[in-house]
């Protein structure tokens, strides 16, 4: 039997419902997912009221996961990718209806002329992953990935479907932004995020801090694709559908916005209370009310051509309509992580919020112990 490790941090006790489901993750998990360590969060009107952690950081049991310790929240990290593009909307640097080939005219090849920023950001633009198969060290060279992308047809017709990219988005994304904005994302997120609002994120994260970082027992089988066909293959089952051949340490170093974020869920739920709270994160407005309802306003909704569900894509977040996933108000949006992390806000509520953990499940969206801990802050609000 599992046991109970000391659980640490702020749960007013009007909440003990949401650190007795913490705990019960531990002991008693859905599905057998016992956690090894995790992190919950959540800020209501921008502030935090909820952060619960527990657990061991390495798989010795030897190091706590602390408070500052950092977690991988693989595409959790998009909400933030989201954010970003969003910021360069509300300086004019870039339209989400505008073609993304005006920024980037190489891009505008092979049939991609017409694709908008808006359907780049919703996963309609057709490249979730290579047509041919690469070697997975490619990912590391950034300038490499660009050139395929941008010569590449896309796969299905643009604006006609959704289809996840689980890690090219993070190079489209990051190129569009770097070519609007100047920067890279890693770089903004620390500039115009991490360093004035004291928040402990990071795109590339800095040798230095690799010490931090917990470490992951990854899943025990597979996520389920449903009927597999060749978007889905180069998604996710290709030899090159995700980076590798490389170290941990260099992997953590570069900057994929879809897919390397490391930080904590405390930050996560902090920066997603820009969403919830009318474009305001600590007060200071960061993006404009037009801005925000142009980010999280539906921009198709169907049938995925790449994950097994009904989705409802904003400009780079998953909507709550019909996945009921991020709590119970439709308007809520989010995205999920590579093994059961997530991060959401819900502007109803003025509510965000965000789960990281280190042992990872096969579940795509809607971790299992995810859904309690949500549940749980429902239930009792």
């Amino acid at each position: 039997m599992t046991s109970l490790p000391d659980i640490h941090g702020v749960c007013p006790a009007r909440f003990a419902a949401v650190k007795d489901a913490f705990a019960a993750n531990f002991i008693d998990a859905p599905e057998g997912l016992n956690e090894q360590a995790a992190r919950f969060s959540v800020c209501v009107e921008g502030e935090v009221v909820i952060d619960l952690w527990g657990g061991w950081a390495d798989a010795a049991r030897t190091v706590a996961y602390g408070e500052t310790t950092l977690t991988p929240v693989f595409s959790t990290g998009k909400a933030v990718m989201a954010l970003l593009i969003a910021t360069a909307v509300e300086r004019g640097l870039l339209a989400y209806d505008e073609a993304v080939a005006t920024a980037w005219p190489a891009f505008g090849q092979a049939g991609k002329e017409r694709i908008t920023v808006a359907q780049m950001m919703s996963h309609q633009a057709g490249l979730p992953g290579f047509s041919e198969t690469v070697d997975p060290t490619l990912w590391f060279d950034r300038q490499a990935v660009l050139d395929r992308l941008a010569a590449q047809a896309p796969m299905w017709p643009p604006g006609t479907a959704s289809g996840y990219h689980p890690i090219t988005i993070g190079f489209l994304a990051g190129e569009l932004f770097r070519l609007a904005d100047g920067r890279s994302m890693g770089t903004a997120l620390r500039e115009d995020f991490a360093a004035p609002f004291g928040l402990d994120l990071w795109i590339g994260l800095p040798e230095a801090e690799h010490g931090r970082v917990a470490s992951l027992r990854k899943p025990a089988s597979a996520p389920d694709l449903g009927t597999l066909d060749a978007v889905k293959t180069a998604a996710f089952l290709d030899k090159g559908s995700a980076p590798g051949g490389r170290g941990s340490t260099e992997w953590r170093t570069i900057e994929i916005p879809s897919a390397n974020l490391h930080g904590t869920a405390r930050d996560l739920a902090r920066i997603m209370g820009g969403l919830a709270n009318g474009g305001h994160l600590d007060g200071q407005p960061v993006l404009s009310p037009g801005v925000l309802a142009e980010m999280l306003r539906e921009r198709i909704h169907g049938r995925d051509k790449v994950v097994p569900f009904d989705v409802s894509w904003a400009a780079g977040l998953m909507r709550n309509e019909g996945l009921h996933i991020f709590g119970p108000n439709p308007t809520a949006v989010g995205h999920c992580g590579w093994g059961g992390s997530c991060a959401f806000a819900d502007p109803d509520a003025r509510v965000s919020g965000a789960y990281v953990m280190t042992r990872q499940s096969p579940h795509l969206i809607g971790d299992p112990r995810a859904q309690r801990l949500i549940e749980a802050f429902y239930g009792v609000v």
